[in-house]
């Protein structure tokens, strides 16, 4: 079914009023109200997106994500299948007596926010309130307990750092100090925890 550039399977269930245009949204998702998704995305089967989660333009969600309340995904990022977010540090059941005032406000509510760019592997796990930096990589499998500087590829159960990658998805070489990629010729510098672009590829 496509309506206004949106494509939305029959078997989905979209609540939300906020899905741009370009975007495919697929078999056995639920798209909650209140939860945003940008234009040109691609979220695929069984994904479920709740209320106050942000998805940017050009996003690819594989299947079986859970995008919960809390978590922004800025554009062109790409979660694996499989990924599941968390928002709460310390989780208890507000139904319950001994929990129910904590959950009165949204005091509780730890954000995460994956960069531009970014990757996030299959089967990871993101515990609540990080900053994944732009064009970072996570490994398939991983468990993220803390936050991952702009293009560090992380890996493990806890994620560490085992170098770093290029916008274009390729490892880079270190050498005096600058990161440079073999494939597109990009090099970088060191800038805070993460790198900053400092030449480009040939041809942009």
């Amino acid at each position: 079914m496509e309506h206004d550039g949106v494509r939305i399977h029959p078997s989905a269930l979209v609540e939300t009023r906020y899905v741009g245009t370009g975007t495919a949204i697929w078999a056995f998702c639920h798209v909650l109200e209140g939860a945003v998704v940008g234009r040109d995305c691609n979220i695929g089967d069984g994904c479920y997106i709740e209320s106050g989660a942000r998805v940017g333009d050009g996003v690819t969600i594989k299947n079986g994500c859970m995008v919960w309340d809390g978590v922004t995904i800025e554009d062109w990022a790409f979660i694996g299948p499989g990924v599941v977010f968390t928002n709460d540090l310390r989780p208890r059941s507000p139904r319950g007596p001994h929990a129910r005032a904590r959950y009165a406000d949204d005091g509780w509510l730890a954000r995460t926010r994956v960069g531009v760019g970014a990757s996030i592997g299959a089967g990871a796990v993101i515990l609540p309130g990080l900053e994944i930096g732009p064009y970072a990589m996570v490994a398939a499998g991983s468990v993220v307990t803390g936050g991952v500087p702009a293009h560090a590829l992380v890996a493990g159960a806890p994620a560490r750092r085992r170098g770093w990658v290029c916008a274009c998805g390729e490892r880079l070489a270190v050498e005096d100090e600058v990161a440079r990629c073999g494939a597109c010729s990009r090099a970088y510098a060191a800038h805070g925890e993460g790198l900053v672009v400092v030449s480009s590829a040939v041809g942009g």
